[in-house]
């Protein structure tokens, strides 16, 4: 079943990946960044190895297209399952791919979609997004998917972007894609019975605009039987209150990306116990790369502050 998933997986991607119309021009550090093996490795390969072979400039600097970068990110798969560059680079160009595919099949392994959704990225190709997404579904629930191969996407799409790899044109491109799969699969589990226990409320910080994460979690509550309430991007702390006078036991939910700053993080969680928490005694849960330099030790009881999703999940009766 894996085997035939796989199959149908790589017979899709690669006549998209034959027929992209948009041909991108990569230097060797987008390679670097795009496939994880270094850029004086790359030039080493070339030398030794004649792995790939870039155009030049008139001040010989190495330019790369999609075909070198499709075969940089299967070499490194390689690399990553055992196999020696040295016998990579022996396999002659027409049997790379199939020995990249047997290596999927075997162990049913993400790296080869996480591959094809840059690549889906890079040329923005929404079609190969959708195929590589639906072939992933026939093996994995929607959770484990965005767990597993979702997130670790995300935060590759971080760094490809901190490093000018690609513009913000691709990544939301990218994250619109997945976004709309979450509604799509929160639609699916919004409407089933929900405890009365206790409400959640999510939302974002104001000028906060990254939502996905926050996004699963809604989910994730949905999926556990919980009422949660989505508020969504650049929320005012006060108008929080309204929803404390509908709701007798709340709980808040938030997702600091990019904002409030680090060195503001703190301060916006004291200002919120103060505003909204510290009366009725509910609690806040906040999550995100924004609030890794917090000392936890500072944080009142009523906030809770997590590194992950899966931990933050785990910790939900």
């Amino acid at each position: 079943m894996i085997a035939r998933a796989v199959d149908l997986l790589f017979n899709i991607v690669q006549p998209f990946i034959k027929q992209m119309s948009i041909q991108t021009c990569f230097s060797i550090k987008d390679l670097e960044n795009l496939s994880g093996i270094k850029a004086h490795t790359i030039r080493i390969w070339e030398k030794r190895y004649n792995l790939l072979s870039p155009e030049r400039s008139g001040t010989n600097i190495r330019t790369y297209d999609l075909t070198s970068l499709q075969k940089i990110l299967n070499v490194a798969l390689l690399i990553q399952h055992g196999h020696k560059i040295s016998a990579i680079a022996s396999i002659p160009e027409k049997d790379l791919y199939r020995k990249v595919r047997e290596l999927v099949v075997h162990n049913n392994d993400s790296d080869y979609a996480l591959n094809s959704f840059k690549l889906s990225m890079l040329n923005f190709d929404q079609p190969l997004f959708d195929h590589t997404y639906n072939q992933l579904l026939t093996q994995h629930s929607f959770r484990d998917l965005f767990l597993n191969v979702f997130l670790t996407l995300l935060d590759d799409i971080g760094m490809l972007w901190a490093t000018k790899t690609i513009t913000p044109a691709h990544e939301h491109f990218i994250s619109t894609l997945i976004k709309q799969k979450l509604l799509v699969n929160i639609e699916r589990v919004q409407n089933t019975p929900f405890q009365e226990a206790k409400t959640f409320i999510l939302f974002l910080p104001i000028n906060e605009i990254h939502e996905l994460g926050l996004l699963y979690i809604h989910f994730e509550l949905l999926l556990k039987g919980y009422k949660s309430i989505y508020l969504g991007p650049s929320v005012p702390i006060d108008n929080l209150k309204g929803l404390q006078k509908v709701y007798p036991n709340t709980e808040f939910v938030t997702y600091f990306t990019v904002e409030p700053k680090r060195d503001e993080a703190l301060s916006y969680l004291e200002e919120m116990n103060v505003e909204i928490l510290q009366e009725r005694g509910e609690s806040v849960h906040v999550l995100g790369r924004n609030i890794q330099d917090i000392d936890t030790q500072k944080l009142t009881s009523s906030v809770h502050a997590y590194e992950s999703i899966t931990a933050f999940v785990d910790s939900v009766d």
